[in-house]
């Protein structure tokens, strides 16, 4: 699904973040129950900004930033089309490949434990694939395995079709239940696309297989292992956890789904906007089974537990110093690390981030080295001709600026 949003802004948003009609609504800071930093912030410029991509057409928007200022919460936008409310300021949403961060996360906890070999052959765990023994974890975790995207690849300009995930085919197929060793193989069988470590290429594969070596390793279900590690509650001591073992973050909003086509609790409409036979159609696609980004993209969470899992990840709560320098440790040619990206922004200030997107929705995650200064946020569709080549960078820019970079440079 999602690639780098700096390059993805255009390709892969064009995509799948899609679609729905809503006369525009004004951006607010409203209050989060039970924090009133949030309510008290005064912060025009994160006003502005996330109005600005309700303006070039984008349904609606939730944003929450944490610096040294405290808290702030707001929305752009509606919740619904032909409704009048906003977005829930903490409402739920499709996270998209920020769940690829969470999988990274746990594998390198994994290999902090000794059950995983970073260096060490996928094959030599998962040899019912049959993959070539130069395959690594890591090649897995920073997308230079070399093996096709199942969802569809592009690689030295040449598209490649995969299992159906735009269009047409998709709204068709969006309820469909796909096994991950049936997204595996149909991969493996599209043959590599350049071998093991010697090129960089952005493929859903990767995490798919990443989350097998997780149950492998564990004897439980890649969703019940993010369930123990990082989403169940501190005080809920883990059966079979050691103290050893970073705590949980209580993460009451952030769930694996599943199969499951709905999303639990508060939460805004995802709506796609496609061309079939000529014509445009929009659909409300908030309902659909994410089986087909299992551990790629299948994740629901809160802009309050991402930033909760961000800030503890980047602060060092979440791995050993030594992975998490691993982690942030950028492949020279588009700057991913394992699990994340890491890029100056244009005002000199460095910063980690895994945004992501499902059709209906776009999910940002931005925070600075320490975990000091965080961004997280969810987009929801189009509806109009939405130029994604220059006005959504632009409107990109013009937020990351506000929130890392001083007022003095948001305009």
């Amino acid at each position: 699904m999602p690639r780098v949003f700096r390059r993805a802004a255009v390709t892969v948003l064009a995509v799948t973040l899609l679609a729905g009609a809503a006369a525009p609504g004004a951006a607010t800071a409203d209050s989060l129950a039970g924090s009133k930093a949030a309510a008290q912030q005064n912060r025009p410029e994160l006003q502005e900004a996330i109005q600005g991509f309700v303006d070039i057409g984008f349904t609606g928007m939730q944003m929450r930033v944490n610096d040294q200022r405290g808290e702030w919460a707001g929305t752009a936008g509606v919740r619904k089309l032909g409704q009048t409310a906003k977005p829930p300021t903490n409402g739920r949403f499709r996270i998209g490949s920020n769940a690829k961060t969470f999988v990274a996360t746990v594998v390198l906890q994994l290999v902090a434990e000794g059950k995983i070999g970073l260096d060490a052959p996928v094959a030599g765990y998962l040899p019912q694939f049959e993959l070539d023994r130069e395959i690594t974890v890591r090649m897995l975790l920073q997308h230079t395995s070399g093996l096709f995207n199942y969802t569809g690849d592009y690689y030295n300009g040449k598209p490649m079709p995969g299992l159906p995930s735009t269009g047409q085919e998709w709204v068709d197929n969006r309820f469909r239940t796909y096994q991950p060793d049936e997204l595996v193989r149909f991969a493996l069988a599209k043959g590599p696309l350049f071998l093991p470590g010697r090129d960089w290429n952005y493929s859903n594969t990767n995490y798919v297989l990443a989350a097998l070596l997780i149950e492998k390793a564990t004897g439980r279900s890649y969703a019940e292992e993010m369930q123990r590690r990082i989403l169940r509650s501190p005080d809920a001591a883990a059966p079979g956890s050691t103290p050893q073992q970073p705590r949980p973050l209580g993460l009451s909003g952030t769930e694996v789904p599943g199969t499951r086509t709905g999303i639990r609790g508060p939460h805004a409409h995802g709506y796609y906007r496609y061309q079939d036979a000529g014509q445009w159609k929009t659909v409300d696609v908030t309902r659909q089974n994410p089986s087909l980004v299992f551990a790629a993209g299948d994740m629901i969470s809160t802009t309050q537990d991402l930033h909760t899992f961000f800030s503890a990840l980047m602060s060092g709560k979440l791995l050993p110093a030594p992975l998490l320098a691993e982690m942030r440790t950028p492949h020279s040619k588009v700057g991913y690390g394992l699990g994340v990206y890491v890029e100056k922004l244009g005002c000199g200030v460095t910063v980690v981030r895994h945004n992501g997107n499902n059709i209906g929705y776009g999910a940002l995650m931005y925070s600075t080295p320490d975990g000091s200064k965080t961004l997280t946020a969810s987009i929801t569709g189009v509806d109009t001709e939405v130029d994604l080549a220059t006005k959504y960078p632009k409107a990109l820019d013009k937020l990351l600026k506000a929130a890392f970079c001083g007022e003095q440079t948001a305009g």
